[in-house]
C-alpha cells in the first residue's frame, strides 16, 4: 500500500517555510568562517583547525554547495531555461566584476604604495590593472596579483583567493540548467538521486579517473564540489514528499558527522543530502533578525573577505594577534558586503525582475508532481517580498591556500 500522506501532502513532517528561516544567517556565518580559515595562512600560521581531512574553509564550503543546490534547483524548477540564466548571470557577475576593478583600482594602488612609496609604473607593470580585470572576466580566474602586488605579505601574489570557485559553482548551475530541459528531472526525483550518486562515485574515484583526464585540474576540482551541490538538489527535489521534522534532522546531523569522520576521502560528499536536510533543520530552529532574513549579504562578505584580509597584512595588523586581525578583517568585510549588497547586487536583482514583469513569456511555473503547488522556494515566490533572499549561495576558497584538499575554503 502506498505510505499515507499527511494533511500537508507530505509523508512526514511540515512544508519548509521560505520566508521564517535562518539560511540567510548560516550562509553568513559561513561566510564568516572562511575568513576565519583564511586568518592562518594570510597571517602566516599554521596548524589551523580541521576535522576529518579538511580545514574550517573546506566544511564551509560544503554548507555553502549544499544550500545553493537546494535553492538553485527550486529555481530551476520553477524559470524556464532562458530566465534561469539570465537570474543566475545578474546575481553573479556584476558583484564579481565589481569586485574585481575595486581590487584593481582600491586595493592593488594602496599595496603597491606600500611596497614602493610611489605609484609609478603601476599601470604598466604586469600583471597590469586592466589586464588583472580583462583577464578574469570569465570568472575563472587566471590571474591574482595585480602588478606584483601584494608585497611584502606571508601570502604574497594574491590578492582574491576566493574568487576561483566562482568558476565551479557556475559550472554546476549549467549543469542544473542543461539536466532540466528533460521532463523527467521535473516529474520524479530519482534521476536528480541517481545523478548525485554517479557524482559521489566519481568522486570516490578521482584517483583513478585522471589517467583518462590527463590529471585536468577543472574536472577534478568539479567533481569534488558537484556532489554537495547535487546533494542539496535532491533534497529540493524530495521536498513534496518529505517534510522537515525533528527525528530526520537529528539523524541527519548525526550521520553526515559519522560517514565523514567514518570515511574520511568522500564520506562528506556521500553524506551531502544528510549535510542538506541537516542545515535546513537547522534553519528553521535558529532564530534570525528580520533584517539578515531580508538582506543576503554573504556573498558580498565572501568575495571582499580576502582582499581585506591582505591589506590588513600589508598594514601589520596580522602581527597584533590572531583574534584582533580576524575581528579587524570580520568589521571591515561586513561593512563592504552590506555596500556590495545595496549597491550591486538588490539593485541588479531588482532590475532583472521589474524587466521580467514588464515582459512576460510564455508560463514558466512548472507544477510539481500529484498536482502540487509550484515549488515555494522559487525566487518568484520571494522575490516581491523578500528580494534576493535564499537564491545563491556562494564558494569562497582557493587551493594554494587551503592545501591539498579542493574543497577547502
Amino acid at each position: 500500500m502506498p505510505r499515507r500522506k499527511n494533511q500537508s501532502g507530505l509523508w512526514f513532517g511540515r512544508p519548509f517555510d521560505t520566508r521564517n528561516n535562518s539560511l540567510n544567517l548560516i550562509r553568513l556565518v559561513l561566510a564568516l568562517t572562511v575568513l576565519v580559515h583564511h586568518s592562518w595562512p594570510l597571517s602566516g600560521r599554521m596548524e589551523e583547525p580541521a576535522f576529518a581531512g579538511d580545514t574550517l574553509g573546506g566544511w564551509a564550503v560544503a554548507g555553502f554547495f549544499v544550500v545553493s543546490g537546494y535553492l538553485i534547483t527550486a529555481s530551476r524548477f520553477s524559470h524556464s531555461l532562458g530566465e534561469y540564466l539570465v537570474h543566475r548571470i545578474a546575481r553573479i557577475m556584476p558583484a564579481f566584476i565589481v569586485c574585481l576593478v575595486v581590487v584593481a583600482g582600491v586595493f592593488a594602488p594602496l599595496g603597491y604604495l606600500a611596497a614602493r612609496g610611489t605609484l609609478d609604473g603601476f599601470l604598466t607593470t604586469g600583471t597590469t590593472p586592466f589586464n588583472y580585470v580583462f583577464a578574469n572576466l570569465g570568472l575563472k580566474m587566471v590571474t591574482y596579483d595585480v602588478a606584483g602586488t601584494p608585497a611584502d605579505v606571508p601570502y604574497p601574489g594574491a590578492w582574491n583567493g576566493s574568487l576561483w570557485s566562482l568558476y565551479y559553482e557556475f559550472y554546476c548551475y549549467a549543469i542544473l540548467a542543461f539536466i532540466g530541459v528533460f521532463a523527467i528531472i521535473r516529474k520524479s526525483p530519482w534521476p536528480l538521486t541517481l545523478l548525485f550518486v554517479a557524482s559521489v562515485v566519481v568522486h570516490a574515484s578521482i584517483g583513478d579517473i585522471t589517467a583518462y583526464t590527463q590529471g585536468n585540474f577543472d574536472f577534478d576540482l568539479l567533481f569534488r564540489l558537484l556532489p554537495f551541490f547535487l546533494g542539496g538538489a535532491v533534497v529540493q527535489a524530495w521536498k513534496d514528499r518529505v517534510g522537515i521534522h525533528w527525528l530526520p534532522g537529528a539523524v541527519s546531523v548525526a550521520a553526515s558527522v559519522a560517514i565523514t569522520a567514518l570515511v574520511p576521502n568522500w564520506g562528506g560528499a556521500a553524506s551531502a543530502v544528510f549535510i542538506a536536510y541537516g542545515i535546513l533543520w537547522i534553519s528553521t530552529l535558529l532564530p534570525s533578525p528580520l533584517l539578515i532574513r531580508r538582506n543576503d549579504v554573504s556573498y558580498g562578505v565572501y568575495i571582499y573577505a580576502f582582499p581585506i584580509q591582505q591589506l590588513l597584512a600589508i598594514h601589520g595588523v596580522h602581527e597584533r594577534g590572531l583574534a584582533v586581525y580576524m575581528l579587524v578583517a570580520a568589521v571591515l568585510t561586513i561593512a563592504a558586503g552590506i555596500a556590495s549588497w545595496l549597491l550591486v547586487e538588490r539593485p541588479v536583482m531588482r532590475a532583472v525582475r521589474r524587466h521580467g514583469k514588464a515582459a512576460p513569456g510564455p508560463a514558466a511555473v512548472t507544477a510539481r508532481p500529484g498536482g502540487s503547488a509550484p515549488d515555494q522556494g522559487a525566487a518568484p515566490t520571494t522575490a516581491t517580498v523578500l528580494p534576493v533572499v535564499q537564491e545563491d549561495p556562494h564558494v569562497p576558497q582557493q587551493p594554494s591556500v587551503v592545501g591539498t584538499r579542493a574543497t577547502g575554503g
